[in-house]
């Protein structure tokens, strides 16, 4: 069963048409990459699907849920099956790594401190990072404050996991040890998976289903292994 389905969806932000007749299908264990350069459309696929953009033509279902016929009131509890990573990390600056993890499991309905605690702790040995669940996100190095945000993002066992260029901050060790972390994620949870990136290396080094996005239109490379992606990428 597609855990993403789209087709043939208009990806529109501010009545501006930025993406056409999309089609893409993601089923749980899929690890997939987006590629393009900067403003072809990534990052507002990404925003549409977790309802952030509405869906007005097409047909896109997205953990269950219809997109194009997806209420307000429906948004949240459609963000609980997805994890999502960001390039910022979008970490609470006045709370502790833990205590930006408890505010995420209470706005999803958590209630009992004690299985919060536990899942906390969980998430944050899962990570490498429980020795720093006390530290505030301005003592802690990009690299950790990656690893927090993914903890963040695995706390409610998401379906989907999309992560917006979480390697863009980070230099290249941090980057190859954050996709050395996705890749464990995913092969011990079976999410399906989308990484945002612009980096080759990390195409190169970690397989995946590329989808490009380019003029307009986002489409799948038949076979990554014959097809020169620099032109996708950025200089």
């Amino acid at each position: 069963m597609a855990l993403i389905q789209l087709s043939g969806v208009d990806v529109v932000k501010d009545s501006n048409l930025i993406l056409t007749g999309v089609d893409l299908t993601l089923e749980a264990g899929d690890f997939t990459y987006l590629v393009g350069r900067v403003g072809s459309g990534k990052t507002s696929l990404i925003k549409t699907l977790i309802g952030e953009f509405p869906v007005k033509k097409g047909q896109a279902e997205v953990a269950g849920f219809d997109l194009v016929k997806l209420k307000r009131r429906e948004i949240p509890y459609l963000r609980r099956k997805i994890g999502v990573v960001f390039q910022d990390f979008q970490l609470l600056q006045d709370r502790s790594a833990s205590d930006n993890l408890e505010f995420v499991l209470r706005s999803t309905g958590w209630k009992n401190k004690k299985e919060i605690t536990q899942r906390i702790e969980q998430a944050l040995d899962s990570v490498s990072m429980l020795h720093k669940g006390h530290k505030y996100p301005h003592q802690l190095s990009g690299g950790e404050q990656q690893r927090i945000a993914i903890a963040r993002a695995i706390l409610n066992d998401p379906q989907i996991i999309l992560a917006d260029e979480p390697t863009g901050n980070l230099d290249s060790d941090t980057q190859q040890e954050i996709m050395q972390l996705f890749m464990e994620i995913h092969e011990k949870q079976q999410p399906a998976m989308m990484v945002v990136t612009h980096n080759l290396s990390l195409l190169q080094r970690y397989p995946g289903r590329i989808f490009t996005c380019e003029k307009g239109l986002c489409t799948e490379m038949a076979d990554r292994l014959e097809i020169d992606l620099s032109g996708f990428m950025e200089s």
